[in-house]
């Protein structure tokens, strides 16, 4: 529905995550019998959750222990582990510093020169330990260490918008993603987008998966900075309708990821909802006693030297990798044990595996997490921290 905003000017009503919520069915299932497993460029996975690739929430460890647990964890090749041989220091003056040389700080910090030995070191060592190695690069990052990546099992090119249709000064040459992805000898990812149309295109491009998402996360700046997005319960079904369009045009069948934006079980069960195969988050995992964050979380654009799009959060550490994905929940706020929310969601709402999730029925709630919650609010127990 179109919302006329001025003369001249319509805008389309969009919905979060916050703002909806899921209709039980006729049936209901033992949460045990819910299938989550799913499949990323040719890999089949037992948890539809993949760790972001930002420096607070993925290193080496943290990826093999996400790999052998049934998720997935994405190591950012243009960050911190790759610029330094001994990331520790490095980490620990980003956890120590104020918040007001912050920005400073990681600007220097980031302007050390990415080193295309560490990049094939980092992913030998994940593959060595036995883990997946899933990595991340920007588009230009994809030109420049090219050859760097070619020995990683799945690779994500992102950026805050990926898209088909990119124009370069004459100096620079973008990078050509249907042939990045043709050419490479491992399934390409490519994101971010939030519209039908550009979905669809990465998906003819060559993408093995979609990323959904601009701005939600918990530490980027980017819908203040640029004022750029869509919510992301909207964003999620356009490019689910996208990927279901091309899949039966084309027979091939390109997973959404919906990335950014979520903390709670709930938020990872509407997600999926909404048309998404998996999802990707970042704050939930920089809790784990394991991530490399120091108990900070920081978004992947926060040290640009142009215009930074994120800011260090705070997110304390709150239990192990292991308890804060599988369980057992030591919280009683959603953000332990995600994968039992989603099996229990799944039996609550009689859906048998993802594909079934993907169609329950949803209704605009924006009373949902506020409704009957005021003594939770109020002594910030629960639904109200």
């Amino acid at each position: 529905m179109n919302i006329q905003l001025g003369r001249g000017k319509t805008a389309r009503r969009a919905y979060g995550i916050d703002e909806i919520a899921l209709v039980p069915g006729p049936r209901t299932l033992d949460p045990q019998l819910a299938d989550t497993r799913w499949q990323i460029g040719g890999i089949e996975r037992d948890i539809p959750i993949i760790a972001s690739a930002m420096d607070g929430v993925i290193d080496v460890p943290m990826a093999v222990k996400l790999s052998q647990l049934g998720a997935l964890g994405v190591l950012n090749l243009e960050g911190i582990q790759t610029r330094y041989a001994d990331p520790n220091p490095i980490l620990d003056q980003i956890a120590a510093v104020g918040k007001d040389e912050f920005v400073g700080l990681m600007q220097k910090l980031y302007a050390q020169p990415v080193q295309p030995e560490l990049i094939r070191q980092r992913i030998q060592e994940i593959k060595t330990a036995g883990g997946i190695a899933a990595v991340s690069v920007t588009p230009v990052g994809a030109v420049r260490y090219r050859e760097a990546i070619i020995a990683a099992d799945l690779v994500f090119v992102q950026a805050t918008v990926v898209s088909t249709a990119h124009l370069s000064p004459d100096s620079i040459t973008p990078l050509d993603l249907a042939d990045f992805c043709q050419s490479m000898p491992m399934p390409v990812l490519l994101g971010n987008c939030v519209t039908y149309e550009v979905a669809l295109n990465l998906m003819k491009a060559g993408a093995a998966g979609v990323l959904v998402g601009i701005g939600p996360g918990a530490a980027c700046t980017s819908r203040g900075v640029l004022g750029v997005g869509i919510p992301q319960a909207t964003a999620v079904a356009d490019c689910a309708a996208a990927r279901d369009e091309y899949y039966q045009a084309s027979g091939r069948y390109v997973p959404i990821i919906a990335d950014g934006g979520l903390v709670t079980g709930g938020d990872i069960c509407k997600c999926i909802a909404s048309g998404a195969d998996g999802v990707m988050i970042g704050s939930p995992f920089a809790r784990a006693a394991e991530a490399p964050g120091r108990g900070y979380h920081w978004g992947m654009a926060t040290p640009s030297p142009i215009l930074p799009r994120g800011t260090r959060i705070k997110v304390g550490t709150t239990g192990t990798l292991e308890q804060i994905l599988c369980g057992p929940a030591q919280l009683d706020d959603g953000t332990h044990n995600l994968l039992g929310a989603l099996k229990t969601s799944m039996g609550t709402l009689g859906a048998k595996d993802l594909k079934e999730m993907q169609q329950v029925d949803i209704v605009i709630a924006p009373s949902l997490l506020t409704e009957g919650k005021v003594y939770q609010k109020a002594q910030q127990l629960g639904m109200g921290k």
